[in-house]
């Protein structure tokens, strides 16, 4: 019997259907899946961001940022990097330090996730090969990606904070650690001073 809680995939228990059906299936499970660093700030469920939602407001910062400010990254592989970067939680679940899990135990959680949905395509080898690079960083793409996944975090954790749900201020400095480019140091520093509560702001 299918519970509320199952993984959409398991819908398809006993069903034959198209390999790209099932995939969608699988990846449908981000779209259920919380950002489990807001829920553990006390961010509410039915407030709380998704693992799909991540992955939508990441890839319009991508865009934005990459197409009017780094014309020498190639924007296709930029976007692909960004929509492919969490599928290791579809299996895996969003890991985060709290967890107390050894970062090669969740890399190889998340790896053995990829491998079992990218695994069923045709071209599934390609997109391994991408969120390995990811992974390793080892591209000017991939690098620029880690620190807009970083800058999306400080976003919402703006939004959050606005809303006086949690306090930034640990998100921001987690951010700041990352960014190397000097125009996401600049975005990171206006979000900043959005989180300043206004008597503390200059005139």
């Amino acid at each position: 019997m299918i519970t509320k809680g199952d993984p959409p995939v398991a819908l398809l228990t006993g069903r034959s259907t198209l390999t790209l059906l099932t995939v969608y299936f699988e990846f449908n499970q981000l779209k259920q899946l919380f950002r489990q660093g807001w829920l553990r700030r006390g961010v509410s469920s039915d407030q709380c961001e998704t693992v799909a939602e991540h992955t939508f407001s990441m890839a319009i910062l991508a865009l934005i940022i990459a197409d009017a400010y780094f014309s020498e990254l190639d924007l296709l592989k930029v976007l692909t990097l960004v929509l492919l970067h969490d599928f290791g939680e579809i299996g895996a679940g969003d890991i985060v330090p709290a967890d107390g899990i050894d970062p090669d135990e969740k890399c190889a959680r998340e790896c053995e996730s990829v491998l079992q949905t990218f695994g069923k395509l045709p071209t599934g080898h390609r997109y391994m090969i991408l969120w390995d690079e990811y992974e390793a960083g080892v591209s000017p793409e991939a690098r620029f990606v880690k620190q807009i996944d970083r800058l999306d975090m400080a976003l919402q954790a703006c939004v959050y904070h606005l809303r006086g749900f949690i306090d930034a201020k640990e998100f921001l400095d987690a951010a700041e650690r990352i960014m190397k480019e000097p125009v996401m140091q600049i975005v990171l520093a206006e979000i900043k001073q959005l989180t300043q509560a206004p008597e503390n702001l200059g005139p």
